[in-house]
């Protein structure tokens, strides 16, 4: 039997040099899904303007009451509704408080409204659609018929009605956001669980033993935290429109607390005569929800996988 091979001439190959500090920046450098969402989010100005705001007046309204030399209780009658001045950049109110320091401490109430009644709307969201999505069955019919139930009830009056029943207050405005609150996230999650738990790595999961609760927390919700963290932060100006409804038709938090609410009502009553008094927490409402949902459209679009190039 005769050998066809052919002899190959060494001379038509020549060795490259290999450096293995310069190898890798042939291959385009890895990112992780958070690193690869935050470089997008970046690239849109509107979210990253959104984000500033929302950064700047988090920071005025946990360090501005302290740094103002008023409080948002003090009255200065002969300073009776005074218009801006270096002294009061914002004015004055119907009782010579200082209507820059009422806002800034009315920011603290409102901010915290909203980011607390949106992170248990979140937890009691997450595991009601998180058990009804991963277990299905009767218990999912049963679990989506009450929301059924719940959603077709009118969350705004039922709200109101509540406040009635509990009076003005600030522990009963959070009880009475929650209550319906939360209806919304499980929904979605309960959809995303749906598509997540039959994908392979929770029959391996399952395979080796892991317990329900371990697979919902460790698998499930933390692939389904995009849509999640979304939601939250649409969820949080919610919060702060509806105290400050609350507030404003006489339901929010009692006086002399300040919250943007309270504050927008004491300004319609002399809004010819001292439109400033409701200028500056009407603005401090209207720029805060539109930086949250600035900021929460550019990180939908930031966390989803499809928005990738």
């Amino acid at each position: 039997m005769t050998d066809n091979y052919t002899k190959i001439d060494q001379v038509l190959f020549k060795r490259l040099d290999f450096k293995l500090d310069t190898s890798f920046d042939i291959a385009k450098r890895r990112t992780t899904y958070w690193q690869d969402a935050w470089r997008r989010l970046k690239m849109n100005k509107f979210a990253v303007a959104g984000l500033i705001f929302i950064i700047i007046i988090s920071i005025a309204a946990i360090i501005g009451p302290w740094l103002s030399h008023f409080s948002y209780s003090d009255q200065e009658l002969q300073r009776v509704n005074e218009f801006p001045t270096w002294e009061h950049p914002f004015g004055t109110d119907n009782l010579g408080r200082d209507l820059l320091t009422r806002v800034l401490y009315g920011a603290r109430i409102s901010m915290s409204i909203g980011i607390v009644v949106s992170f248990l709307n979140l937890i009691i969201g997450v595991l009601y659609g998180g058990a009804a999505g991963y277990f299905g069955g009767k218990l999912d019919d049963f679990l989506m018929r009450l929301i059924d139930i719940l959603w077709s009830i009118p969350s705004t009056l039922i709200v109101i009605l509540l406040m009635v029943v509990l009076g003005p207050g600030l522990i009963n405005i959070y009880i009475a956001l929650v209550l319906f609150g939360w209806i919304g996230i499980a929904r979605q999650v309960r959809g995303q669980i749906l598509a997540l738990r039959e994908l392979e790595y929770v029959m391996a999961a399952k395979l080796i033993g892991a317990g329900h609760f371990r697979i919902i927390m460790r698998h499930l919700i933390p692939n389904a935290l995009g849509i999640i963290i979304v939601y939250m932060t649409f969820g949080i100006p919610g919060a702060i429109f509806t105290e400050a409804f609350l507030s404003y038709i006489g339901l929010g938090v009692s006086a002399p607390i300040a919250s943007w609410g309270t504050l927008a009502s004491d300004g319609v009553s002399s809004l010819q005569s001292y439109p400033f008094q409701i200028f500056f927490p009407a603005l401090a409402i209207s720029l805060t929800m539109l930086s949250f949902n600035f900021f929460g459209d550019g990180l939908r679009d930031a966390l989803d996988p499809r928005m990738r190039k």
